[in-house]
């Protein structure tokens, strides 16, 4: 009989967890977190309220059958609630199309919020305790109990805080710098908790929000573009397959349908050098693809070396679009200063930076060079001698930062820029406009965008500005004008 019995208890408590693991019982839904959190966390008193029923015989069975289911059951919630404590949402009837980081961060923010709201129900529990003698049962029973269950509930909390300062993008380097040093320090510690969660629980809405917008848009296929795209990095970078230069945002792209091909030209190299590798890609694509043209999207210097492939190099034919995002077209007083600097000064860093893109693949390296043509006397003689061709269209933005340190290492050049006008901390506004200027990326908060925002370099999510988003709706419009 005790066996029969504990079987069906184990089979009541492995048919239960199988059911709650695919979400058709609710057992960690929100009545169970709060059960979980406020009654089974209080393992030690329960404990002492369960022993004495094993001193009754007629009722073994029974006591040990609801051991079993119970005691499985708390078990299995409570590492259930630690490891996976959000149920997957549901709206018109389907799941929410979000990346496991997503959702282990949001289980971070539901862990945070059923941290505060344990702490505050088991405070006023124990208070009400301590004013009725603790109900007539031993104190050492409280005690041990107390630090029981203040264990399990804050270890929750401690799995809410790592979940989000690992996994919440919008934190960035600096908040989370400012969260590790804030939360063990007490009142202040509850508003770095606060700000940890809103941040949690804006990114989540953000990323919910625009799944579902993706689902519905991807069928429409809104940046298959006549012609492919060629993307065409700036400075100091090359188009590496295991780190993209522009981030997540050539994947959204294609996803929503467009064909896309990188440049490859060098990191270091001068205009004249790229441009000629800009060339030879240009031809290598229309050659596999039977396409007549490609649409051109290039990021800071790559403006340059693509707008000199399309008119010295004879392009012009092979080009249908150029969309420059923060290129100098204009130059850059950074540069100007720089220039400044005694010559042999200057050549000694140049050497050292050419043996390091060496190092990282380039052939012809020219530091030295290259940063002369960035500055806004070779600036004004190369629009007169590369001026723009009447068969391709040309369309600019900029980015402006607000705070000095929004990107820390263009800190020091966006305050030297100031002086000449709103910048992106390389590139000032009036500078990155060429061609149809289609405006500045730019938000009402304090940080702003910076040239490395604009190519997604962090991969990180700012309020009022998505890099893939933008550029969603870039392509998409080229597509709309027939491109």
């Amino acid at each position: 009989m005790p066996f029969f019995v504990l079987f069906c208890a184990f089979v009541i408590f492995m048919v239960a967890s199988v059911l709650d693991m695919f979400d058709k019982l609710p057992l960690c839904g929100i009545f169970g977190k709060f059960i979980v959190m406020n009654v089974f966390s209080h393992g030690v008193m329960l404990l002492g309220l369960y022993l004495p029923l094993f001193r009754r015989r007629d009722g073994l069975g029974s006591a040990i059958a609801a051991g079993v289911i119970i005691g499985g059951l708390m078990l299995y919630c409570l590492l259930r609630i630690a490891i996976k404590p959000y149920r997957n949402k549901k709206k018109n009837g389907q799941k929410e199309q979000v990346t496991v980081r997503i959702r282990a961060m949001y289980g971070g923010k539901i862990l945070l919020k059923w941290t505060a709201i344990s702490l505050i129900f088991q405070t006023i529990c124990y208070i009400a305790a301590i004013k009725n003698n603790f109900w007539g049962i031993p104190k050492s029973v409280w005690i041990w109990d107390a630090v029981a269950a203040g264990l399990i509930v804050l270890g929750y909390g401690f799995n809410g805080i790592i979940r989000i300062m690992v996994l919440c993008r919008r934190l960035g380097v600096v908040k989370r710098v400012l969260a590790f040093f804030l939360l063990p320090v007490p009142v202040v510690g509850i508003f770095a908790l606060v700000g940890l969660y809103k941040s949690a629980k804006a990114e989540y809405d953000y990323e919910t929000t625009r799944a579902a917008c993706d689902s519905q848009r991807v069928e429409s296929q809104i940046c298959a573009t006549k012609y492919p795209l060629l993307m065409v990095h700036g400075m100091g970078f090359r188009d590496w397959k295991y780190f993209n230069y522009w981030g997540r945002i050539p994947k959204e792209l294609i996803k929503n349908g467009a064909k896309i091909y990188y440049g490859h030209q060098e990191a270091c190299a001068t205009v004249e050098t790229n441009s000629e590798l800009i060339r030879k890609k240009i031809l290598e694509i229309i050659e596999e693809t039977g396409c007549e043209k490609v649409n051109i999207i290039a990021h800071s210097k790559g403006g340059l070396d693509s707008r000199y492939a399309i008119t010295m190099l004879g392009m012009e034919d092979y080009v249908a679009s150029l969309t420059t995002v923060g290129t100098p077209h204009h130059g850059s007083e950074v540069t100007d200063l720089a220039n400044k600097l005694p010559d042999s000064f200057y050549r000694k860093v140049s050497d050292f930076m050419d043996k390091r893109f060496r190092g990282f693949g380039d052939t012809n390296p020219d530091f030295y060079t290259l940063c002369h043509q960035f500055n806004t006397s070779y600036a004004e003689q190369f629009n007169k001698e590369v001026p723009n061709s009447d068969k391709v269209y040309y369309q600019s933005y900029a980015s402006v930062m607000r705070f000095p340190f929004s990107f820390n290492l263009l800190g020091f050049t966006h305050m030297l820029l100031s002086r000449y006008g709103r910048n992106d901390g390389l590139v000032t506004e009036t500078s990155a406009q060429w061609g149809i200027f289609r405006g500045v990326y730019e938000t009402k908060y304090i940080r702003g965008i910076s040239h490395g925002d604009t190519i997604d370099l962090k991969r990180e999510d700012y309020k009022g500005f998505d890099p893939r988003e933008e550029y969603i709706k870039m392509v998409s419009e080229l597509k709309e004008m027939g491109y």
